[in-house]
């Protein structure tokens, strides 16, 4: 159970964090203000901040790493 339940979180965040690399790199996100309900609206706007900080912290950490290399 607990191991369906971590793969399930684990998808999610994954699914955020590329929505938070599409929107950083085309400019496109979800359409969030086109939800009428105010809650559903505030957790579709939590769970993109979400995917925006995953995707913040692994630049941060693929930056440390001598693994990756910055190309401009």
């Amino acid at each position: 159970m607990f191991g369906r339940l971590f793969h399930l979180t684990f998808d999610a965040l994954l699914i955020s964090a590329v929505l938070a690399g599409i929107k950083r790199s085309t400019g496109l996100s979800p359409a969030v203000g086109k939800l009428k309900n105010k809650d559903l609206k505030q957790l579709a706007v939590t769970y993109l901040e979400l995917g925006e900080w995953v995707c913040d912290l692994s630049i941060v950490v693929m930056g440390r790493s001598s693994a990756f290399e910055r190309r401009r």
